[in-house]
C-alpha cells in the first residue's frame, strides 16, 4: 500500500481521536454496522478528497466496512490532522495522501494520485477532485459511476459545470441536504469559527465589534455565537432577503465599506472572490484581526494586503501581523485559510455524525442506481434525509408524534375547512 502522510509514529494519538469522535457518531456507526454486513459497496474504488479529520476517518472506516476499497487524499492544505492520517495509514490500511501545510503543487499531486486509483465514485469537498478529472483527466469520467459533494463552495462550482455543458458524471449535492445545511453549516460552522478564532489569538469577543460578511446558514451560525460571546454583531450581504432576514434576527447589517473602519475582527463565509479587498484594509483599525472560514482562501484578498505592507511577522502560530505604512497592524489568520479547521479542529463529532451519515447513504445509493443517474447535480433523496434525520432523533433519546387516522384523513381533503 502506497501513502503520503507526515509521520507513521502520530498513529497511536490519531487512533484514540478517531474513537473518542466516534463515540459521538451514533448514527454513522449504525449505517457501519450495516454495511458490514450487507457489503452494498463491495468491489467499489473510492477516491475521497475530504478534510482529514478524526470524524472524517470515521467515515472512511464505514465505507471500508461497506466493502469499499479507498484512498483519501485532503481537500484543505492546512485543515489535515497528521495523527489522524497516520491512524488511517497503520491500523486501518487506507492509502492516504495528505499532510497538514503541504504547499499547492503537493495538494494537487496528491489529488492526481488519487485519480491514479481509477475510482469508480468519488467523495469531494470543494470539488477539487472533480474539476481535476474533468480539466486533465476527462477520459476517466467514464468510469465514474458518481460523485458526492459535501461543501457549498463545491455545489456552486459543480451547478456551474452541469449549466455551461461539462459535467460528465452525475453528482449528489450533500450538501444541500436538511440533515447537512440545516444543522453542519449553521451549528457546526457557527462553533467551530469561533473556536478556531480564539485558539489562534486567544482574543476576548465580548464588547468587540465582530462583522460577519454573508448571511448563509455558515455566517448564521458564526453570527449566533458571536453574540453568544457577547460580541456586537454586523452583517455584510448582497441578498436583500438574507440582509432583511439578519436584521430580523436581530443583527445590524451594513456594506463593507461602511463598517470596515468599525470591525475589531472580520469573518469571510460567502463563498466568493475578495470580499475584504485592499480599500477595506486601508481603512481597519490598527490591531483588527481579519479570517476566512469559507472553503477557499480567495475571500481575503491577501495579496493585495502583501502588496500594501511594509513590513510582516508572525506573532502566534496562525496569526501573522501586516504592518502597513504609518504603523498600522493588521492580523490575518490562518493564511486566509479556513479557521475553524486550521486553527482548530473544524466540526464537532455530533454534527458532522448527519453530514458523514449522508455521505455513506448516497454513495450506497450512487452504487445501486447509477445506471440510472444522469450527468447533473442531485439533491440527496428525501428518504435519506428522513431516515437520518430520524435515526439521528433515535440516537439522542427524543421522540416525536404521528399523525391519527383523522389527522391525515384531515391533511387530505380538500371538503373539510371551517
Amino acid at each position: 500500500m502506497k501513502f503520503d502522510i507526515a509521520n507513521q509514529k502520530l498513529a497511536a494519538k490519531g487512533k484514540t481521536r478517531i474513537e473518542w469522535a466516534g463515540r459521538q457518531m451514533d448514527v454513522l456507526g449504525r449505517i457501519q454496522a450495516r454495511f458490514k454486513r450487507q457489503k452494498p459497496l463491495k468491489g467499489l474504488r473510492v477516491a475521497a478528497c475530504l478534510h482529514v479529520t478524526a470524524e472524517t476517518a470515521n467515515l472512511m472506516k464505514t465505507l471500508v466496512a461497506g466493502g469499499a476499497k479507498l484512498v483519501l487524499t485532503a481537500s484543505n492544505p492546512l485543515s489535515t490532522q497528521d495523527d489522524v492520517a497516520a491512524s488511517l495509514v497503520v491500523h486501518d490500511r487506507i492509502a492516504v495522501y495528505a499532510k497538514k501545510g503541504e504547499n499547492r503543487q503537493t495538494y494537487f499531486r496528491h489529488i492526481n494520485t488519487a485519480l491514479d486509483f481509477n475510482p469508480h465514485i468519488t467523495m469531494d469537498d470543494g470539488a477539487d477532485l472533480v474539476s481535476t478529472l474533468h480539466r486533465s483527466r476527462a477520459s476517466q469520467t467514464k468510469k465514474v459511476l458518481g460523485s458526492t459533494e459535501e461543501t457549498t463552495t463545491g455545489v456552486i462550482r459543480l451547478k456551474s459545470m452541469e449549466k455551461h455543458g461539462v459535467l460528465k458524471i452525475p453528482v449528489i449535492a450533500v450538501n444541500d441536504a436538511k440533515t447537512k445545511h440545516f444543522f453542519d453549516n449553521r451549528y457546526g460552522t457557527g462553533q467551530s469559527t469561533i473556536d478556531g478564532i480564539i485558539r489562534a489569538t486567544n482574543v476576548l469577543l465580548a464588547g468587540k465589534v465582530v462583522v460577519i460578511a454573508g448571511y448563509g446558514w455558515c455566517g448564521r451560525g458564526a453570527a449566533m455565537r458571536a453574540r453568544g460571546m457577547g460580541a456586537r454583531v454586523v452583517i455584510t450581504e448582497i441578498d436583500p432577503l438574507k440582509a432583511i432576514e439578519a436584521v430580523m434576527d436581530g443583527f445590524e447589517v451594513a456594506p463593507m465599506s461602511r463598517v470596515a473602519g468599525e470591525g475589531d475582527i472580520f469573518v469571510t463565509l460567502t463563498g466568493d472572490i475578495h470580499v475584504i479587498r485592499k480599500e477595506h484594509f486601508l481603512k481597519m483599525k490598527s490591531g483588527a484581526i481579519v479570517c476566512n472560514s469559507g472553503h477557499f482562501d480567495v475571500e481575503i484578498d491577501t495579496k493585495a494586503l502583501q502588496r500594501i505592507s511594509k513590513k510582516q511577522r508572525q506573532m502566534r502560530e496562525y496569526v501573522i501581523e501586516y504592518t502597513l505604512p504609518g504603523g498600522k497592524h493588521i492580523n490575518l489568520l490562518a493564511e486566509g485559510r479556513l479557521i475553524n479547521l486550521a486553527a482548530a479542529e473544524g466540526h464537532p463529532p455530533s454534527v458532522m455524525d448527519m453530514s458523514f451519515a449522508n455521505q455513506a447513504l448516497c454513495a450506497e445509493y450512487i452504487a445501486r442506481n447509477h445506471r440510472h443517474l444522469e450527468k447533473r447535480v442531485y439533491g440527496v433523496p428525501e428518504k435519506i434525509d428522513e431516515t437520518i434525520a430520524k435515526m439521528k432523533l433515535d440516537a439522542m433519546g427524543m421522540h416525536i408524534d404521528k399523525l391519527t387516522s383523522e389527522q391525515l384523513t384531515y391533511l387530505s381533503s380538500w371538503e373539510a375547512g371551517t
